[in-house]
């Protein structure tokens, strides 16, 4: 995994307000919840009203977990999103049907996910994905604040130009998110509960703050770059 600037996905989002904090914070992309069990789900309307307040330049995400077709069309006919998460078990088939880009989560730790070599092969089933996305092995599909075991994800290295940009995500927060960027250089991180008050209940100190932390592990993995270069 290798990436010179980390995108920054916002995920969970309820309120206008928290959309335009996430977007001035810096985040690249903003991620609505359409998954009723959620303390953060939304219905396709709310999701709708919020989508006017997402900034050029800000992508959206609409997270799925096993949807009904009908929500996905809905969603997509109303939200217009830029990519489309599945954080279930869909099947390549499933995820590619609705002619979008999506992204596929994988909970680490799950039947399957609980080696390096698993992971690996696990993913490469998803090889249409625009991202693969790596979170933590919970009944709460996301969004639970906890971690996965980071050592699952060494299988990938072996993938060379099969894998797929890696977003990593479960557990991160200000404090934690830049060991995952320094260590791995993923494409993109993924927080949602590590930049809440309450559960989709943002804080723009708190995003302001992640979006910092992650910048400066940016600038020192360019440092070591260019001094192994010299």
């Amino acid at each position: 995994m290798n990436a010179s600037r980390t995108r920054i996905k916002i995920c969970g989002l309820t309120r206008a307000q928290d959309v335009q904090d996430a977007a001035k914070a810096g985040a690249d992309a903003i991620g609505f919840v359409f998954y009723p069990p959620s303390q953060r789900n939304l219905s396709t309307a709310q999701a709708a009203a919020l989508s006017v307040q997402v900034p050029a330049f800000v992508s959206t995400v609409a997270l799925f977990v096993n949807p009904d077709p009908a929500l996905v069309l809905d969603v997509l006919a109303r939200v217009r999103p830029t990519v489309l998460q599945f954080h279930g078990d869909e099947t390549p088939a499933q995820c590619t049907t609705y002619g979008v880009p999506y992204i596929k989560a994988f909970r680490l730790g799950a039947p399957g996910l609980d080696t390096p070599g698993g992971v690996a092969q696990t993913c490469l089933h998803y090889a249409g994905a625009a991202g693969w996305l790596f979170d933590s092995y919970t009944p709460a599909y996301g969004g639970s604040g906890q971690t996965f075991d980071q050592r699952l994800l060494a299988g990938l290295t072996g993938l060379g130009s099969q894998a797929r940009p890696c977003i990593v995500s479960g557990g991160l927060n200000a404090q934690t998110v830049g060991d995952a960027v320094t260590r791995w250089r993923p494409w993109a991180v993924d927080v949602s509960s590590g930049v809440e008050e309450a559960p989709g209940i943002k804080s723009a100190e708190r995003m302001c703050a992640f979006v910092a932390a992650v910048r400066d592990a940016d600038q020192g993995n360019m440092r070591r770059t260019y001094e192994r270069d010299d």
